[in-house]
């Protein structure tokens, strides 16, 4: 080597020097070896920190050989200001040649061949003892920061997901929801029970929830060509970030449970007025079969349904519930009693209109009929005896009790009849038609019309019914 080379490569070895030493300084300062030395480890964490944690000891027992070495070389440039051909010499020797002398075994992966004796002592060149602390160096810190990146993420959010679970507990105890008694509360432990065997994991072994992003580095070799660089790679949350979305999941379940508990009383008073609007439906109803049994010459009319007994045990059984405080089983409960009250209100409701359909026939008939004389008074034809006749023979049946829906139907249809000649010679020149109401004969005499009656004229009300609809 030249006096340049000399010259250069002492300055770059000096400044190779002075960065191990800061490196070493900063990683003797980690707060994840701190934390390393001091845990309980287990798992995959102890495996490596038995290795890893050799490294900072060894690494300044290399650095002071290393720091000896390049001081030796440093004193002999010292002697002459231009060194002569020997100390050249000897200053290629001390810093490229293997004039650096290790105990034996203290460089890791140095080369021993399987089955040779081991070495006491070993000489390597400053070169190689860089390339071999910086691979040191790049096991112990990728150790070192894995840990302390799994330690800075998540115990503090376990903790505070602890506290939302006991906070959670406590709400689910105020409503009666523990653990063997009902799902949610078997959540609850199970979700415990999980969040501390995930804390103590993190606690003893944080490397098992660390996700390198490329393969650890191993003893002897340099990742990358980068050994004083840190590992990268993620914390591994989702253990954690399920039991955060299965907290968040029971929380809204029991939120519901207890807007239930506030309500509760509310919707209850609405089921039972429900029921009670129905039973005074059904009530109508019998009434008003009674009436048209009565009052309208039938075979057939709709029997009405009794009151839903089943369903008020029911009501007595969610009204002991909320007394109880059991309001897991109310809520199923009570959503079934309300949709149940709403459908026997409907059902109420139908058989209401199914008794009193031919009673709405019979009322749109005498609308009809009356209807049908005002326009004979417009037509000036109301004094002409067959009109009168007509007229007469369909009142007496629409008034008469019991009234023969059909017989009557066909009157009226007669008495409209009665009045189109006279109508179709009043139109006026290409109207081939009369007024509306005669053209249409209306659902009521239509429908009656429009089936084949009995031989004997009458029928029965749920056959006018069918063929006229609603009727009404």
């Amino acid at each position: 080597m030249s006096r340049e080379e000399v010259d250069r490569a002492l300055a770059r070895l000096g400044a190779e020097r002075d960065a191990v030493e800061a490196a070493l300084l900063t990683l003797q300062d980690h707060p994840g070896r701190r934390l390393l030395e001091g845990a309980s480890l287990a798992g995959r964490t102890e495996e490596r920190w038995a290795v890893a944690g050799q490294g900072l000891p060894l690494l300044w027992a290399l650095f002071d050989r290393y720091s000896e070495a390049l001081a030796s070389a440093r004193a002999v440039r010292a002697r002459k200001a231009r060194p002569g051909n020997p100390e050249l010499a000897e200053l290629s020797e001390l810093l490229s040649g293997a004039a650096v002398t290790v105990p034996g075994g203290a460089l890791p992966d140095g080369g021993q061949r399987l089955g040779a004796p081991a070495k006491l002592v070993e000489q390597v060149s400053l070169a190689d003892l860089m390339d071999r602390m910086n691979a040191w160096y790049a096991t112990v810190l990728e150790v070192v920061n894995a840990a302390d990146a799994v330690w800075s993420a998540l115990p503090a959010r376990i903790d505070l997901l602890l506290a939302e679970l006991r906070r959670v507990q406590s709400l689910a105890g105020s409503l009666g929801v523990r653990a063997g008694a009902h799902p949610l509360g078997d959540d609850l432990t199970d979700l415990d029970a999980e969040l501390a065997s995930l804390r103590a994991e993190v606690v003893t072994d944080p490397l098992a929830l660390w996700r390198p992003s490329r393969v650890p580095a191993q003893r002897g070799t340099v990742p990358d060509g980068t050994a004083l660089a840190g590992p990268s790679g993620v914390v591994d949350t989702e253990r954690f970030d399920r039991a955060g979305r299965a907290l968040d999941g029971i929380r809204l379940e029991l939120e519901g449970l207890l807007r239930l508990r506030d309500d509760a009383e509310e919707r209850l008073q609405q089921v039972g007025d429900l029921l009670q609007r129905a039973d005074a439906t059904l009530a109508e109803a019998r009434r008003a079969r009674g009436e048209v049994l009565a009052k309208i010459a039938a075979t057939e009319v709709p029997a009405v349904p009794g009151p839903a007994s089943a369903m008020r045990e029911r009501v007595l059984l969610a009204l002991e519930l909320r007394q109880s405080g059991l309001w897991h089983r109310l809520a199923p409960l009570l959503d079934q009693l309300e949709d149940a009250a709403a459908k026997e209100l409907g059902r109420a409701r139908q058989a209401l209109t199914e008794v009193t359909q031919p009673l709405a026939v019979r009322a749109e008939l005498r609308g009809r009929l009356d209807a049908y004389k005002a326009m004979a008074a417009r037509l000036r034809v109301a004094e002409d005896p067959e009109v009168i006749e007509r007229y007469e023979k369909a009142r007496w049946l629409l008034w008469s009790a019991p009234c023969d829906l059909r017989a009557a139907a066909g009157a009226v249809a007669r008495f409209q009849q009665s009045l189109r000649p006279v109508a179709e010679a009043g139109a006026p020149p290409g109207d081939a038609g009369g007024p509306p109401a005669l053209e249409a004969g209306g659902s009521a005499r239509a429908a009656l019309e429009g089936g084949d009656a009995p031989p004997d004229g009458r029928g029965s009300v749920r056959d006018s019914v069918q063929s006229n609809g609603q009727g009404a």
